[in-house]
């Protein structure tokens, strides 16, 4: 029996990951230290769903251990010598990144480190696929040409007409201290894969989402949003008229396009892993999406002052990833995921 072995294997992407390849015939063995909950609180907690995938797998093994610790991920990859190893684990937050440089660091590059060479010394041959993100641009992208829209802000330059491409410059930009820590990863992952020809590669995130996302404040957007709406909680916008526009992938589809990766691994790549345009909204379509399949009323407020280093609009040029995998696509669109969405926060809140 093969065996996958993921990082951050309690969070939204993570245990999607878990899940779908264990139907796939997997042997699952998950990493993961419950550290959102202390980088962002009880409502980052992830230990329910590290309980629904004990429940939900047979043979799930999970392991409590910090992925910054060098000599206990070299041990257990050592050991377990997996297949494929997924890495998912992060400190995904611009704003927390501040507060906390360091964690921020060791977490998003020092850790990342730790998983490639231990993948190198013992199982070179296996495909390692990293979650990084959209934020390797930076803000670069709010200096392309846009359109203001009634409820949304618009690339107006047609070179952009489907989205960000790979080709687009990491360079000359403000990313955060969360974006040069991700962008740290993401060129380790890179070389990796080219200087010692490991099949890897590197998926540039949008909005990841999906039904069991622990979303918070500072992380996790739509599945925030959506929480804030069943619990009547006011949702705070910041800047750009609540117009920014982000592309919403599911989980399940990210979960596919890794085993379309797997199945024809390629060495040092990068793929831009969004929704796309068709499965794009900005904050104020978010909420008239929400509350119609919600029944309620979105209760915010608007703060004039933008997050530091947030996209006015970005989506996924996703090209490239359908042209080396053609045989992948968007499955669930945004309508589909809100409503399961909803669905997961009326049970969870009630």
């Amino acid at each position: 029996m093969k065996t996958l072995l993921v990082t951050g294997s309690s969070g939204l992407v993570g245990s999607e990951v878990c899940l779908y390849f264990a139907q796939q015939g997997y042997q699952i063995h998950g990493i993961d230290n419950n550290q959102r909950a202390i980088f962002f609180g009880p409502a980052g907690d992830t230990r329910w769903n590290q309980q629904r995938l004990l429940h939900a797998i047979p043979g799930f093994r999970h392991h409590e251990l910090d992925i910054r610790n060098r000599s206990a991920v070299l041990g257990l990859v050592k050991t377990l010598r997996p297949h494929v190893i997924v890495h998912t684990a992060a400190q995904p937050s611009h704003d927390k990144a501040a507060q906390i440089p360091f964690d921020d660091f060791d977490t998003n590059a020092g850790a990342t480190l730790n998983m490639l060479e231990a993948a190198r010394q013992f199982c070179p041959e296996s495909p390692f696929i990293h979650m990084s993100t959209n934020k390797v641009y930076g803000d670069a992208p709010n200096r392309i040409a846009l359109t203001e829209m009634p409820t949304r802000w618009e690339f107006a330059d047609p070179a952009y007409a489907e989205g960000i491409p790979e080709t687009f410059s990491i360079d000359q930009s403000k990313h955060s201290l969360f974006g040069a820590s991700k962008v740290a990863a993401d060129v380790l992952v890179q070389e990796y894969g080219r200087y010692f020809n490991m099949p890897t590669c590197a998926l540039r995130g949008g909005c990841l989402t999906g039904p069991n996302h622990s979303g918070v404040e500072l992380h996790g957007f739509l599945s925030y949003l959506v929480k804030c709406n069943i619990e009547g909680r006011k949702y705070i916008i910041y800047g750009y008229k609540g117009k920014q526009v982000r592309d919403n992938i599911h989980s399940y589809d990210i979960a596919r396009f890794m085993e379309a990766f797997v199945q024809n691994p390629r060495a040092g790549e990068v793929y831009n892993l969004g929704g796309g345009k068709g499965n794009t909204c900005s904050i104020v379509e978010a909420f008239a999406l929400t509350q119609e399949l919600s029944g309620q009323e979105q209760v915010y407020a608007y703060v004039d002052t933008p997050r530091a280093g947030d996209h006015i609009c970005y989506y996924s040029d996703l090209r490239k990833m359908k042209a080396h995998y053609p045989n992948w696509d968007i499955r669930i669109g945004l309508k589909e995921t809100i409503g399961q969405m909803v669905d997961s926060w009326k049970k969870r809140v009630g």
